[in-house]
């Protein structure tokens, strides 16, 4: 799908939060700039999260516990290796929604069931995004349907 300007992104991202339930994990995927950031502050909002989202590049997890939902907010470009030793397998098994920026760089340390989201920038409008979602188990795959039944550009 087409993300055309960043009003159409950030509506699409509320829908995320709004929809999503205790469990989901979203693997967000796209280069530097593509706007994952930007993402999850939209998705935050859908939770009614209201504190300020940062990006969690050097602590590489930030939790916001004031929404419908609790969100685990990661970034893991920075981890080169050890992943295993971070405990985000708490954090995926745990009763909130999981974001994970960069989380294709995890490798083995991913979830079993999570959905991942790519962003790629369009070369000639920089607000345009092209979005894709693919499932990975039962419980992503009922995210991705509830994302995508509710969400009406």
């Amino acid at each position: 799908m087409e993300l055309h300007n960043l009003t159409e992104t950030e509506a699409f991202a509320e829908i995320i939060g709004k929809v999503a339930a205790p469990g989901d994990v979203l693997i967000l995927t796209g280069e530097l700039g593509a706007g994952k950031t930007t993402l999850t502050k939209g998705i935050a909002k859908g939770l009614g999260i209201k504190q300020l989202i940062k990006s969690p590049t050097y602590t590489i997890i930030r939790e916001y516990n004031s929404g419908r939902l609790p969100l685990y907010h990661m970034d893991i470009y920075r981890v080169e290796s050890g992943a295993d030793d971070l405990g985000l397998e708490d954090y995926f098994e745990g009763e909130g929604l999981c974001v994970v920026e960069w989380g294709n760089l995890l490798a083995d340390s991913r979830p079993e069931d999570y959905l991942e989201l790519t962003l790629i920038k369009d070369a000639k409008d920089e607000n345009q995004r092209e979005v894709t979602l693919q499932a990975h188990g039962p419980q992503a795959s009922a995210f991705e349907t509830r994302i995508l039944t509710s969400w009406e550009p």
